[in-house]
């Protein structure tokens, strides 16, 4: 099995934003510590500038990306028919722009929706937190400092996979990965910060009937309803 993880930097948050950096990492599952081989990165030249507070995020200007290559040229670099799955943290974010298309309809695990199902109970399940809580064994922190560069993220998210694939197989992580992603505690209100169980049902009954909660909040209102799972 082989699975690519991958990695994006883009312009700004929006689906109307542009890549500029993109990065993969193999992971081999069964070849353990060994098993995680660098594919490369790119920067990637948008057909816009680059705002300035989009580079305090990930540090990358106009000036590191005036020779690189169009998106449309870089992309297929990075996809290769002969992989099992790809892979992303947050994944629904990289997919905006590396689309089912792109994949030629290969299946995608987020590392960030599986991490919620497997370990509801850690602080945090950003990549950089995960990679703190979870001590994966192999990980090489030169590498994985790079935080907010795409190589950096995607090589620290292929151990996240590898440590998911210990507690769960590959068809479940990509069933979780197509589902909303099942929140351990309510994020707003007066209950932010409490797990689900701590909030009375006809709290959660009210935030069902709203019609401008989020996908993750509806579904996991529901799920701890016992309405879906």
């Amino acid at each position: 099995m082989r699975l690519r993880i991958i990695d994006l930097e883009t312009s700004g948050l929006e689906a109307t934003d542009h890549v500029v950096e993109i990065a993969a990492w193999d992971l081999l599952p069964d070849q353990g510590p060994v098993g995680i081989l660098n594919v490369g990165s790119r920067c990637v030249k948008p057909p816009v500038p680059i705002p300035p507070l989009a580079s305090a995020i990930h540090h990358i200007t106009d000036d590191d990306v005036a020779l690189a290559q169009s998106w449309a040229v870089t992309w297929p670099l990075f996809v290769d028919d002969g992989v099992d799955a790809y892979a992303a943290h947050n994944a629904k974010f990289d997919r905006t722009w590396f689309t089912d298309k792109i994949v030629n309809g290969k299946p995608f695990i987020c590392s960030y929706r599986c991490a919620l199902r497997i370990w509801p109970g850690l602080q945090s399940h950003s990549n950089q937190a995960l990679r703190y809580l979870l001590k994966p064994e192999g990980l090489d922190r030169s590498i994985a400092s790079a935080a907010h560069r795409a190589s950096g993220d995607a090589y620290v998210t292929a151990f996240i996979v590898r440590e998911c694939l210990k507690h769960a197989p590959i068809e479940k992580l990509i069933e979780w990965s197509n589902r909303p992603a099942l929140l351990p505690r309510i994020n707003f209100g007066k209950h932010k910060g409490k797990e689900w169980k701590e909030i009375p049902p006809d709290y959660i009954n009210w935030m069902i009937r709203q019609p401008d909660m989020g996908e993750d909040i509806m579904f996991s209102a529901r799920h701890f309803l016992g309405g879906v799972s």
